[in-house]
């Protein structure tokens, strides 16, 4: 009987295996976004960009057409001199009274999980607070300074995108957006040789997020300078549903894309996870 197209399971069992023994061997490298913590209740754009209007003396909606977030965001910066409010705003949202970390499947996975790097481009806590809860170590990497305190044994978290708990580290204005297209920043640098030779899985993004395509595409292109005979590692990207014309676009950059297939992005998400990290989860699923 022929599939319909939107079936996920022959997309994700025929790449399950590699990418397991990836994980088995120490040697995936873990990205994440925004999306791995949806079931935290954390604040959405929409509340980031409402408040930038408010402080700004604009009607929400009216503000929104002036232009994309990061232009937003730079004008923010203009009028107030820095980022340094916002990001203390954000700070307080993203990190709200009643979170229970302990509750996030996802984040226990993660922490459960043989991922020695892990990259985020979230400038929240929610992963080292995941880490404590759950008693296992980390080092968390924000800037050059830190690469000093990695150690082989323990987990390395790099905020690739900037830490609340510094205001320069923080991409998030058109012209730090703009920088981070440089790829020469130091992080960019341990990018570039943290993906030699390993694999990459990206969860919690969204296919529309540009600065992550662009990654995608500066990653596919570094490989083939660096080791032109050399097959690329693939990586992997985990979305909650089938996107035929996305998955055709992420192949030529070396990247499978994987889909679940559900409703609820989190649940989808979690039991991805547990049948990379968990292979008797295989079993039990089906």
């Amino acid at each position: 009987m022929k599939r319909r197209p939107e079936e996920p399971r022959p997309t994700l069992q025929g790449h399950l295996e590699p990418l397991r023994e990836a994980h088995q061997r120490g040697e995936l490298i873990l990205f994440v976004g925004a999306g791995a913590s949806l079931a935290l209740g954390l604040p959405q754009w929409s509340e980031l960009i409402d408040h930038m209007a408010e402080e700004l003396g604009f009607e929400p909606e009216r503000f929104r057409s002036f232009g994309s977030y990061l232009a937003l965001a730079e004008y923010y910066r203009l009028q107030h001199g820095s980022l340094g409010p916002l990001r203390s705003w954000m700070d307080r949202a993203w990190h709200r009274e009643g979170v229970r970390i302990g509750d996030s499947q996802v984040h226990r996975l993660i922490v459960e999980g043989r991922f020695r790097l892990i990259y985020t481009t979230n400038y929240d806590r929610w992963l080292e607070n995941a880490f404590e809860h759950h008693g296992r170590e980390y080092v968390k990497i924000v800037t050059v300074a830190d690469l000093s305190r990695i150690r082989p044994d323990v987990t390395q978290i790099v905020k690739y995108h900037g830490d609340f708990e510094n205001d320069a580290s923080i991409v998030l204005d058109e012209s730090s957006y703009f920088r981070r297209l440089d790829f020469e920043s130091p992080l960019d640098i341990k990018l570039r040789a943290d993906v030699l030779g390993r694999s990459v899985l990206f969860i919690g993004y969204s296919l529309s997020d540009i600065n992550i395509r662009y990654l995608f595409y500066r990653l596919a292109r570094l490989w083939r300078h660096a080791m032109p005979d050399v097959p690329q590692p693939r990586s992997y990207f985990f979305t909650p549903q089938p996107n035929p014309v996305q998955e055709a676009v992420l192949a030529q950059w070396g990247i499978q894309m994987l889909s679940g297939a559900a409703d609820d992005p989190t649940q989808a998400l979690a039991r991805f996870l547990r049948l990379v990290i968990e292979p008797q989860a295989d079993e039990r699923a089906g």
